[in-house]
């Protein structure tokens, strides 16, 4: 299996860099679509763990739209194979502070392209 195959790796970070912007301006139909639509899929967040497509999509509709800009760092993406992906990151937001975020998503290629099929957001405080 090779890993980081550089076409890949640009393919996912092109993803990450959409969802990033679509997170931060409230994209929300670019957001709905990054995850995929399936029962299976899971989203835990700092408040709230979504089970399933609809769950995430409900709790996008409903989420505040302002405060959302943030700043990142320390991103790692790591493609195994042309099909799996794992992106980490750091965030900073200022309506947090003192606070330290941390974003992992795991993404798998499926027919209609790439997907975050597993999410985990939370906060820890800043060392």
């Amino acid at each position: 299996m090779q890993i980081n195959t550089p076409n890949v790796l640009a393919e996912v970070k092109a993803i990450f860099d959409q969802y990033e912007d679509a997170l931060i301006h409230n994209k929300i139909d670019i957001l709905d679509n990054s995850f995929w639509n399936n029962p299976l899929v899971i989203r835990y967040g700092m408040n709230e763990n979504l089970y399933g497509f609809n769950e995430i999509a409900e709790f996008r509709a409903s989420r505040p739209s302002k405060g959302l800009l943030r700043s990142i760092s320390k991103t790692v993406i790591t493609t195994f194979g042309n099909d799996l992906a794992t992106t980490n990151t750091l965030f900073e937001r200022d309506t947090v502070p003192g606070k330290l975020g941390r974003q992992s998503q795991t993404l798998v290629r499926l027919p209609e392209g790439w997907r975050i099929v597993s999410a985990h957001v939370s906060l820890i405080d800043k060392a």
